[in-house]
């Protein structure tokens, strides 16, 4: 029996590649690598190793000019939080000074200070100003966006505002030293603290998986958390985006939306819908358009839920991007989110 020889360079898989690469290092290299692999990448490339059969020169010299290539490429290389403080760790630094660049990575982006401030939100900037000196907060706010310096004064309380105003009204060229002075403040005081609570929301997470469920898995999720954690259970649903919210959005949203979804889930996914949402769909349709889809989803027969709950997510994913871009604006059914005509 022949073995077969692999001479197409081309056809081979990115398992097969790190298999042969590591075949021709030779045992100790191949040793060491392995060292660094979790299990399932270790069985996958010794699987891989056993069925390879005989690799032709020509392959081998081709994988090792591309792994050069993209050795020496910037594309070639990925760099997380995880593996940046490995880094500093094994590069000796103080455990404090680790933490401190730690935490400037971590804290809101920008490259100065002042830059992260402005993607702080207002609330919580504000809650850390009023606890300081109404001269440090004048120079906060002269240094940030107007827009978000507006935000955040009006969040604060009134005469102590008015103090802040006045400060900034008799301010001068702000010298050197004091605002290096402000800059260390915000930075030991509130951006290390900041790194530290800036954790995605629980709840939010939780309902973004729960949105990207079938919807039986979520209903005896949901169950079960109303048992053991009604108010978990009750904010996670207030938080979660379904279908039929889509009847919250304003004629020229859905008409926007109408335009971006995918003409051929649209039947499915309104299959599934409430009478008072098809309707919603059909009325900002041309005459045509509704008439057209409406014998569309009668000529389908029977859908499987499984097929109408994933054109409805589809659906709401569209929706969420046109809201993202700002093209749409998903009311939350708050008072601050009604429209006005």
């Amino acid at each position: 029996m022949s073995i077969r020889v692999r001479e197409d360079y081309r056809t081979l898989t990115g398992p097969e590649k790190a298999a042969i690469l590591m075949l021709a290092l030779g045992e100790d290299h191949t040793a060491r690598i392995f060292e660094h692999m979790d299990d399932e990448e270790i069985l996958e490339v010794s699987q891989t190793m056993a069925t390879l059969g005989k690799v032709g020169p020509n392959v081998v010299e081709r994988l090792f000019v591309d792994f050069a290539e993209q050795m020496t490429s910037t594309n070639a290389l990925v760099g997380t939080q995880d593996s940046t403080e490995r880094l500093l760790n094994k590069a000796g630094l103080d455990k404090s000074k680790i933490d401190q660049i730690m935490e400037e990575i971590r804290g809101p982006a920008g490259r100065t200070m002042w830059e992260k401030l402005g993607n702080v939100n207002e609330e919580i900037l504000a809650t850390f100003l009023q606890k300081e000196y109404p001269q440090t907060v004048s120079v906060v706010l002269s240094k940030v966006a107007t827009d978000h310096a507006a935000r955040v004064l009006a969040l604060l309380p009134e005469n102590f505002a008015l103090e802040v105003i006045h400060r900034m009204l008799r301010m001068e060229a702000v010298q050197k030293d004091i605002l290096d002075e402000v800059e260390k403040t915000l930075r030991t005081e509130f951006m290390t603290n900041l790194a530290r609570t800036q954790r995605r929301d629980s709840h939010e997470l939780i309902a973004e998986i729960f949105n990207s469920m079938d919807r039986a898995a979520e209903a005896r999720f949901m169950d079960e958390l109303e048992k053991s954690s009604p108010e978990s259970a009750e904010k996670i649903r207030s938080l979660m985006f379904t279908f039929e919210d889509l009847s919250k959005l304003d004629p020229a949203a859905i008409q926007t939306l109408i335009r971006a979804v995918d003409k051929d889930k649209l039947p499915t996914a309104l299959k599934g819908a409430t009478e008072t949402l098809r309707d919603l769909f059909f009325s900002n349709m041309s005459e045509r358009a509704a008439k057209i889809m409406k014998e569309d989803m009668a000529a389908m027969g029977p859908v499987r839920l499984k097929d109408v709950e994933e054109s409805q997510q589809y659906v709401v994913n569209v929706a969420k991007d046109l809201e993202a871009r700002g093209e749409i604006t998903i009311a939350s059914g708050s008072e601050e989110d009604e429209l006005i005509y």
